[in-house]
């Protein structure tokens, strides 16, 4: 009988900005997910612009107590209905439950000496009843949450203090939680600083001149990579037999001729991606990277020390997102463009499309797992996987065979890609496994879940949860061990 390795972590995942809710309860402070706005996407610009925000609009949010406005407010209010919402995680058999800590929560400036205690509290609560049920937590310390006060005055990441102010947050998280969380993640999607400055890095594109922007973001990664360092080493001495992983969007690009021009197109395309995970795995800055500041006249301010602490702290393991795949091309004048992950890029004819034009492609996914696994030689972890759909309510029930059809396949894969090339992966945690806010568009009618969330995209609803049928489906492939569906 064909199964997934004994222990393997099935699970799902979200993320406390668009899932939380309680946005002003508990002590939390304002955090960049508080004051973006939802968008009605009417094209691909809409649904993938750059998240920018400026000062002025910030200040309109600021005096707006809005939730229909800024869903992230409310996102699917766990932090009101988190035991409901872990016992049916417990009741689909989950082993692992991938979240957030919002770090505004724990300190709700970003730059305080002193934490939250009634945040830090929530999320004993969240913990202890993940273990309650056998449930591993899978924490991310920084999930498109940065504080607003630590934007607005220290321009986020860009300032070097903020790696000592995150630094303070991650020793008090992981000495709080070393008796309760042993797998860690430092930053989400961290190469989305380069699409999402905004979310990803705290950064207000307006307060910089544009031709430094570029400049700007280069040099709040550097900071993060050299935090991401820090807090890997702090979690290892308060946690001794923690594992602490990197996180990456996984882009996957064919070339869309076997024309050598898009093979190279293609190849520049993963580079591009590439770079940030082997800077935490390999601890230092590769030479193509390094080729593109010299040829693109970035200078970035590195300390004496930072070199040495990138080298000397690697994850243990390597995470990344996985949705569709696209293609790449020297010239792409005349070719259709698609949605995907925080991109627009050109259409592969030979993929389906989902309702928001992703590209669904579990063979994609098989390839990134061989590219991954033969490049770092480290355990990988899929903690982001899953289709975004339209779901409708009838009598009560959400019938998503369509999000099944996805599942199924991308699991297959993901066996495929054990079995017959040999990859290491630990687990398995689909995205928005409780329906949440989406992030670019914040809406919430496109859904991901197991567990329809009666919420409309402007916050109107009551919040019930509701199993869908790929609840049962799925409970029934954790439960097997992957038997019920591997062929």
């Amino acid at each position: 009988m064909k199964q997934f390795p004994e222990n393997f972590l099935w699970g799902g995942a979200t993320a406390a900005n668009q899932f939380e809710g309680g946005w002003n309860e508990g002590g939390k402070g304002v955090s960049v997910a508080d004051v973006a706005a939802f968008k009605d996407p009417k094209d691909l610009n809409d649904v993938h612009g750059n998240c920018d925000i400026t000062d002025e609009e910030i200040d309109a949010a600021l005096k707006s107590d809005d939730l229909h406005l800024y869903p992230k407010r409310h996102g699917s209010d766990f932090y009101h209905h988190y035991q409901e919402d872990i016992a049916l995680m417990a009741e689909m058999g989950f082993k692992v439950f991938r979240l957030s800590i919002a770090w505004s929560r724990i300190f709700p400036k970003g730059d305080e000496t002193e934490p939250n205690e009634e945040g830090l509290a929530f999320y004993d609560a969240v913990f202890d009843e993940c273990l309650k049920y056998g449930m591993q937590p899978l924490v991310t310390m920084s999930h498109y949450e940065p504080p607003l006060h630590f934007v607005r005055e220290y321009n986020g990441w860009y300032d070097r203090r903020s790696i000592d102010f995150f630094l303070r947050y991650v020793d008090v998280i992981t000495k709080r939680y070393k008796d309760k969380v042993k797998y860690w993640l430092t930053f989400n999607e961290i190469d989305s600083i380069m699409r999402h400055p905004f979310m990803t890095g705290g950064l207000i594109e307006s307060r910089f001149p544009p031709e430094k922007f570029e400049e700007v973001c280069y040099q709040a990664m550097h900071h993060q990579f050299v935090a991401s360092a820090l807090a890997t080493k702090i979690t290892h001495e308060n946690i001794p037999d923690a594992k602490v992983g990197c996180m990456i969007t996984k882009l996957t690009y064919y070339p869309y001729s076997c024309k050598p021009e898009d093979v190279l197109a293609s190849q520049q395309a993963m580079r591009r991606l590439y770079c940030f995970s082997d800077i935490q795995v390999f601890g230092e800055y590769p030479a193509y990277l390094k080729a593109h500041f010299k040829q693109a006249g970035i200078h970035l301010q590195i300390e004496d020390g930072d070199l040495d602490i990138m080298k000397q702290y690697p994850v243990d393991f390597v995470s990344f997102s996985y949705y569709s795949s696209s293609c790449a091309a020297a010239d792409a004048e005349g070719l259709d463009l698609t949605s995907g992950n925080t991109v627009v890029a050109i259409k592969n004819p030979y993929l389906p499309s989902s309702e928001w034009g992703w590209q669904m492609d579990p063979t994609g996914l098989r390839i990134s797992m061989v590219d991954l696994y033969d490049r770092y030689r480290k355990p990988l972890f899929i903690v982001e996987n899953g289709l975004g759909a339209k779901d409708v309510v009838e009598d009560g029930k959400v019938h998503d065979a369509y999000r099944i059809d996805y599942l199924r396949g991308h699991i297959q894969a993901m066996y495929d890609a054990i079995e017959e090339d040999g990859v290491e992966l630990l687990g398995y945690t689909t995205w928005g496994c409780i329906d949440l806010v989406s992030n670019s568009t914040n809406q919430m009618s496109k859904r991901y879940g197991f567990i329809y969330v009666d919420c409309d995209d402007w916050g109107n609803g009551t919040f019930k949860r509701i199993k869908k049928d790929s609840f049962d489906w799925y409970k029934e492939v954790i439960a097997t061990n992957g038997a019920s569906i591997l062929k």
